[in-house]
């Protein structure tokens, strides 16, 4: 045979088979995604539309309400009646929070419309801390000084609410409702956290009245007797000789034998017997010393 016989060479001498070329088969590929891409973006634009035009056709059809302890779920829904049935996009949520704020007890209010027709509100309501005397009615004071209605959802809610007495310094607040002045809020909220973290002096004291010239008063359960306790703060050291001088005089002396108990001076507290006028000779110190 031949040496140039290609058939006495092994098959590695021989030169491989090149693939066919893709160059024709490239700009199809290209074109199909392409057509894929603008085929979804056509897609979604039909959807947006779609929606856009279900959304204009969307009525409101409910509401829900959230939060609510005090307020009547009735109270609110009877103040949006108006909205139903309105178009849902046209809803003007400060508009709708605005109708309802004019109740006493809601603080704030967050709005938000649900695709399905319903306005959802969640209520944020006002924080009762005492119970106020009123002439010869009673009020709420809140956690901000305004003074709210007395319903009875509070008595539920907060059956062992404090009573304040003489409230007089009250202003009228941008919302319509009363509040007490800013110093008397301050003083109320310090004295009931003071009593509220005593040994047994919150079993005891029943209302607290306000006064000027650092003459603020309590009064506590079965005895007539005004605890002078001041303006100036320090409750929880006055409240603790309260407790002493109950357990070491009032105890032994029994209910109504003193008119008032001067609590305010440091490891003093001063008293005045229930006795007539003219037997009365003056305050009579008596020493505490606190344990």
């Amino acid at each position: 045979m031949s040496d140039s016989d290609p058939g006495d060479y092994p098959d590695y001498l021989t030169e491989p088979a090149l693939p066919e070329s893709t160059d024709g088969a490239a700009p199809g590929r290209r074109l199909g995604l392409l057509l894929l891409v603008i085929t979804v973006i056509l897609a979604l634009a039909s959807l947006a539309s779609s929606a856009s035009r279900w959304k204009k056709e969307v009525i409101v059809r409910d509401f829900a309400i959230d939060g609510v302890l005090i307020i009547p779920e009735r109270e609110l829904l009877s103040r949006m009646a108006d909205y139903k049935g309105v178009n849902l996009q046209e809803l003007d949520a400060d508009e709708l929070k605005r109708r309802i704020s004019v109740l006493p007890y809601l603080r704030d209010a967050v709005i938000s419309k649900e695709l399905n027709g319903i306005v959802r509100v969640k209520v944020v309501e006002r924080e009762p801390v005492a119970l106020a005397f009123m002439g010869r009615g009673t009020m709420v004071i809140d956690r901000e000084g305004f003074l709210l209605p007395w319903r009875k959802e509070v008595a539920v809610r907060f059956p062992d609410l404090f009573s304040i007495g003489r409230v007089s310094r009250l202003n009228i607040a941008d919302n319509g409702l009363q509040q007490l002045d800013k110093r008397d809020v301050a003083l109320i909220l310090q004295f009931l956290d003071a009593l509220s973290k005593s040994d047994y002096a919150r079993l005891l004291i029943k209302e607290f009245h306000l006064a000027t010239n650092n003459m603020s008063w309590c009064i506590a359960v079965q005895a007539p007797t005004r605890f002078i306790i001041g303006n100036d703060g320090n409750f929880k050291e006055k409240l603790k000789k309260f407790e002493i001088f109950w357990q070491k005089v009032v105890s032994k002396k029994g209910f109504g034998f003193y008119d008032t108990v001067d609590l305010r001076f440091k490891e003093r507290i001063f008293t005045t017997q229930s006795s007539p006028p003219e037997t009365q000779v003056g305050s009579n110190p008596v020493i505490i010393r606190q344990e």
